[in-house]
């Protein structure tokens, strides 16, 4: 999970936790001396276990457990730049067919930039980035579409009291994560984080639109562009670990008895389901 809000699912809760963390550290630890004060660290770092890796609704690991982590480094002029990533199998399962093409691809490799200031007031952080996507694979077929996608976006943080979040629009300038003709893409997403002041509590909310451009509608082919939304609950323990649970889903299509997002077994990926992640950031 990285700062920038990769809707990871558990990535808002996770980078509300961080702040919060941060924030209950300062109240506890600060000198009375402000001159004692060392400066904040320019690099993050975070690692995180959770149960079922999902991606704007997705699961990327087959409803199994990853293991994800990544680090930032955030100058003071605003300009960042970082790397996250994650175990998957989505990539070997959508190309293997059964293990018939032996298509491996473990790992999702995230790389970004972008610049992020509070341009309209405290509280209000402006934000402009590109991600680069990679799927190292082995094994793919020369008929697949290369499931790499760098995408562009601009991100509006917002604070009113306990309550912060952002408003995001993504947009792919490359085929978009193995569709064909799909440039031009895009995810516009809200993201809410409630912080209770009780325990340690947060409540998370999210509500995105993928669009996946350049698709024909195909007579029993459904509709890859699709809704998912999340509820969830995250438990800042201090010194940088966060406990997040979720309840995620999406209206994603069915076509007869094919799911446009489906498991080797036939399950829909973009099933309804709870899930249980746990981070901790340096």
């Amino acid at each position: 999970m990285k700062k920038l809000y990769k809707t990871a699912i558990s990535a808002a809760a996770v980078v509300l936790l961080a702040g919060l963390a941060s924030a209950s550290a300062f109240a506890a630890d600060t000198p009375e001396n402000p001159e004692d004060a060392a400066a904040p660290s320019p690099i993050a770092a975070n690692v995180t276990v959770v149960s079922d890796y999902r991606y704007r609704g997705i699961s990327q690991t087959n409803f199994k457990p990853a293991i994800q982590g990544g680090f930032d480094y955030a100058h003071e002029s605003g300009f960042y730049i970082g790397n996250w990533n994650s175990s998957i199998s989505w990539v070997s399962d959508a190309n293997s067919a059964g293990g018939k093409n032996n298509v491996s691809a473990p790992v999702e490799m995230d790389f970004y930039a972008g610049f992020k200031k509070e341009l309209i007031g405290e509280g209000f952080a402006s934000d402009l980035g590109v991600l680069q996507y990679y799927y190292p694979t082995t094994g793919m077929p020369s008929s697949a579409t290369n499931p790499n996608t760098t995408e562009i976006y601009a991100a509006q943080n917002y604070t009113f009291g306990p309550v912060a979040g952002f408003v995001k629009f993504s947009y792919a300038v490359t085929n978009t994560f193995g569709y064909s003709n799909s440039s031009g893409s895009y995810y516009p997403d809200l993201t809410a984080n409630y912080d209770t002041g009780i325990w340690g509590l947060a409540v998370n909310a999210h509500v995105g639109y993928q669009k996946i451009a350049g698709q024909n509608v195909v007579a029993g082919v459904p509709t890859a562009s699709y809704t998912d939304w999340k509820l969830g609950l995250t438990k800042d323990f201090g010194g940088g670990l966060a406990l997040a649970a979720a309840y995620i889903g999406t209206n994603a299509a069915k076509s007869g008895s094919t799911y446009a997002y489906q498991s080797p077994s036939g399950k829909n990926l973009g099933g309804s389901t709870g899930i249980v992640s746990l981070t901790k950031t340096f």
